[in-house]
């Protein structure tokens, strides 16, 4: 029995021993392969784990660029940056946000809005991304907020850059303004610039800003930076600067747009003044203008109100986007298509008994008695419509139309600016494919004197104006220079028209403004060195019923404001040397000779003089009167100001 319980126990042990081998091997073979894959993990990919870690660690963020700067053509500024204080808090330092902001309350002015509005954006956002609780603080208010930071955990003053327009309502049509990124601005892009999505970033809404964002913007620099694991950052390791956006000059004086912008008072009104000899554009102005500053601050409902609720629309570019009938300002294109027809010339007469009668229809003279037999000299001087009625007849609406683009109505001038209008030059096609009707003769007498569907911007009539005084094909330009390199420009081609037929109407126009009994003579200039040339335009914008021209047609004065007609005016100077045109709307004016008129008169003797318009240019007799109201022209102090924001030479 001994020996074979002995038997048995060795038996255990031998099998013992075989299962120990076997799991000490099993466990030394996955210990070498665990052993192996730690030094292939540790050793040979040691650089791909680092460099994992480190993305896991370090966040690349874009820093915002500083915009580009916009001057006028002396290099004053137009549209700038300045520091801005303002107030951050970050929910993940601060706790209880209610509690925080409540105390910074007592510190500085915050309203009860402003708490909800951070709180409500708090909820939105995680909560290591800071919020705008204040901005463009005092530096009074922002010193408060340092002094009393142990007690206002996750509140941070905070310096950055703004936009800011010192000439505010001067260059507001002009330069736009800019604003935060909206969704639509990103939905409008297909491959949205990465600064697009940083909080608070601005870009261009309208204008110059807008339309040239390409260059203004600039590009992002990158800072790297540690966070921990939910993300906060820890410290900055390095940082790239991005590049600053290109800075613009403008080929607008700042300060004759002052003048014009004050010339025009409490109108709704536009005048574009340009130089005839390059097309450089020197003054854009629509009154009534708005505060640009506003908008970058953010506008209040009230303000706005009042803006879009103002019937003079101030927030409407009408020097660009407004399309007005030009009335008899259009007869010059009418003078010059018959003379290239060859139905004219410089002393063919026309009768005007005071209406022309076709098909049994009577079209009105705005002379009831007529002016009896006119050439084209007289016609131009007295505005005769009849004249024109007559002479259009024998064109025909296809020539007047290919003679009024190529005077530069009928077609968008590329210009960065918004909301820029082609008008319309209307002749027989365009009247089939827009209203699928034949053209008429009613329509030909209508559009000779810039009646029926012709329409016109202000900016199309200084071109025009232009294009006739210089006998050149001139384009309008807005930017001068990118960074002080000037925009390339090549010499006007001359006119598609002959100089003869251009000197023909240039001395009718010298007949409006400087002939006794003509339309533009109470406006004339008598310093002979700056003489002006020009062209009056009433607009109507009502229909005269034949009752109504029986009884005696109701004066523009009797009328509501909206019914009144547009009053027009174009001129250029020095009649014999032309070197500035200027074309001026004023909506519901009334009279374009006596409304208009003295406008355009002001503006070229402000440019052509360098500064104030000179007394002695004016006829004697209007002397006193013009000086009371030179002197109460609202004018900024542009010495002052240039202390302020600085004149800097550009090219």
């Amino acid at each position: 029995m001994k020996r074979i319980a002995h038997r048995d126990s060795d038996e255990t042990t031998r099998r013992t021993t075989r299962r120990a081998l076997i799991m000490g091997g099993a466990m030394s073979a996955v210990v070498a392969v665990l052993g192996a894959r730690l030094r292939y993990m540790q050793v040979d990919q040691a650089d791909q784990y680092r460099l994992l870690a480190e993305e896991n660690r370090v966040s690349i963020r874009l820093i915002p660029p500083n915009r580009g700067q916009i001057f006028d053509r002396n290099g004053r500024l137009i549209a700038g940056n300045e520091q801005n204080y303002r107030i951050i808090i970050t929910r993940e330092d601060a706790g209880d946000v209610n509690d925080v902001l409540h105390r910074l309350q007592r510190v500085i002015p915050l309203s009860d809005e402003d708490i909800a509005r951070v709180e409500d954006e708090a909820k939105k956002r995680s909560a290591f991304v800071p919020i705008i609780v204040a901005d463009r603080i005092s530096w009074d208010d922002m010193a408060r907020v340092a002094t009393n930071a142990p007690s206002l955990p996750g509140v941070t003053p905070e310096v950055g850059q703004s936009r800011i327009y010192p000439l505010d309502t001067d260059f507001a049509h002009v330069v736009g303004y800019v604003g935060p990124v909206s969704e639509r601005d990103l939905k409008a892009q297909e491959n949205p610039d990465p600064l697009l999505q940083i909080p608070q970033f601005q870009i261009g809404k309208a204008g110059v800003e807008t339309w040239r964002e390409d260059v203004l913007r600039g590009e992002a620099g990158t800072r790297r930076i540690e966070v921990n694991a939910v993300g906060r950052i820890m410290r900055e390791l390095d940082r790239v600067e991005g590049q600053a956006g290109a800075d613009l000059t403008l080929t607008i004086d700042a300060e004759v747009q002052n003048f014009v912008n004050a010339r025009l008072g409490g109108e709704s009104a536009a005048v574009v003044a340009i130089d005839v000899t390059n097309g450089d554009l020197l003054a854009i102005s629509s009154a009534p203008s708005f505060n640009p500053n506003l908008f970058v601050r953010g506008i209040s409902y009230k303000d706005y109100s009042a803006l879009t609720g103002n019937d003079h629309r101030p927030l409407a570019n009408k020097a660009v986007s407004g399309a007005y009938p030009p009335g008899s300002t259009f007869k010059i294109v009418t003078a010059l298509a018959a003379l290239e027809a060859g139905v004219i010339d410089a002393d063919s007469t026309v009768y005007c008994p005071g209406y022309y009668e076709y098909g049994g229809r009577r079209f009105h003279c705005w002379s009831r008695g007529g002016h009896g037999h006119l050439n084209l000299d007289g016609a131009l001087g007295r505005s005769c419509d009849v004249y024109f009625y007559d002479v259009s007849q024998r064109v025909g609406i296809d020539k007047i139309a290919e003679t009024g683009r190529k005077m530069g109505l009928g077609q968008r001038h590329d210009l960065p600016m918004s909301a820029i209008v082609e008008g319309v030059m209307p002749d027989k096609a365009w009247k089939m494919a827009s209203y699928s009707q034949e053209w008429r003769i009613g329509d030909t007498i209508n559009a000779s004197i810039g009646q029926g569907y012709v329409l016109a911007s202000p900016l199309q009539l200084a071109l025009m104006t232009g294009r006739l005084a210089s006998g050149r094909a001139i384009v309008p330009r807005l930017v001068r220079a990118i960074d002080g390199q000037e925009v390339a420009t090549e010499e006007a081609p001359a006119l598609d028209i002959p100089p003869s037929f251009l000197r023909m109407v240039r001395h009718g126009m010298f007949t409006v403004s400087n002939k006794l009994g003509m339309t533009g003579y109470s406006s004339r200039i008598v310093d002979s060195a700056m003489t002006m040339a020009g062209k009056s335009g009433t607009a109507q914008v009502r229909n005269i019923t034949a009752a109504e021209r029986a009884r005696g047609v109701i004066s523009n004065d009797q009328l509501p404001w909206a019914r009144r007609d547009h009053a027009l005016f174009v001129g250029f100077a020095p009649y014999d040397n032309p070197k500035v045109a200027v074309a001026c709307v004023v909506e519901h004016g009334g009279g374009g000779s006596t409304v208009a008129a003295p406008i355009v008169r002001d503006v070229l003797l402000r440019i052509l003089s360098g500064g104030m318009p000179p007394l002695a240019a004016y006829p004697e007799s209007q002397r006193s009167r013009i000086e009371t109201a030179l002197s109460e022209l609202p004018l900024r102090d542009f010495a002052a100001l240039a202390g302020a924001t600085g004149v800097r030479g550009r090219a």
